[in-house]
């Protein structure tokens, strides 16, 4: 059997909520193959941004293991996690989380520079073109649309080539027409660089592109499709 790209095994989140843990994610197991695109559905507070911040290491487990490529990341530390996002996970926000004080490029240049790489500008002018924005490269955020802030997002998500993408409701925000467009970019992006995609949405429309969907209720599984 080949080695999962990302593997939760008996996962749990508590938190302190006065004078009783709130569990958030409840003893909850999860396989995604490489290539694979997974898309998480439930209500609201049924878990799953906190899933998506387990997979990135942006949170850690209160019980169980997080495995990228068959390697716990539940338990390393704050810089090992760091450097582990810097190359090989990336994120795309519902509220697209641009740096206000940088223009368009050099959000895209940003984690291109923190991870070292080389030839970062010339990368980071590739991928605004590759999300059709090569002339909006010195705009602000507060210049753009919102759908053009999120291709912003996807050009900065995809820009050093993650093995593992986590996006969390990424058309949420945008109507019906731009949000069908950053998906259809957020397929190609994908495509192109063989990335593993696991999306949070409420929308049945875009799980339906999934090769699997993932229900999840009261931080459990609930059911799988």
């Amino acid at each position: 059997m080949t080695t999962p790209r990302l593997e939760l095994r008996e996962v749990s989140k508590r938190l302190r909520s006065g004078e009783r843990d709130l569990t958030i994610v409840d003893r909850l197991s999860l396989r995604v193959d490489a290539g694979e695109f997974v898309a998480i559905l439930g209500p609201s507070g049924s878990g799953k941004s906190t899933l998506l911040g387990l997979a990135a290491g942006l949170d850690r487990p209160s019980a169980g293991e997080v495995l990228l490529d068959g390697r716990p990341i539940h338990d390393l530390s704050e810089d090992a996690l760091a450097r582990l996002r810097r190359g090989r996970i990336g994120f795309v926000f519902q509220s697209f989380q641009l740096l206000g004080n940088l223009t368009a490029l050099e959000n895209v240049l940003l984690p291109l520079e923190l991870a070292g790489r080389d030839h970062a500008a010339r990368r980071a002018h590739e991928m605004l073109a590759a999300v059709g924005l090569a002339e909006r490269g010195h705009h602000y955020p507060s210049q753009l649309s919102g759908g053009e802030q999120q291709r912003v997002a996807l050009a900065r998500a995809f820009a050093v080539e993650p093995s593992l993408l986590l996006a969390d409701e990424p058309t949420g925000n945008l109507d019906g027409a731009t949000g069908a467009t950053v998906l259809e970019l957020l397929a190609r992006l994908r495509a192109d660089h063989g990335a593993t995609l696991v999306l949070v949405t409420h929308d049945p429309e875009v799980a339906a592109r999934a090769d699997r969907r993932i229900h999840l209720r009261d931080g459990r599984i609930e059911s799988a499709s």
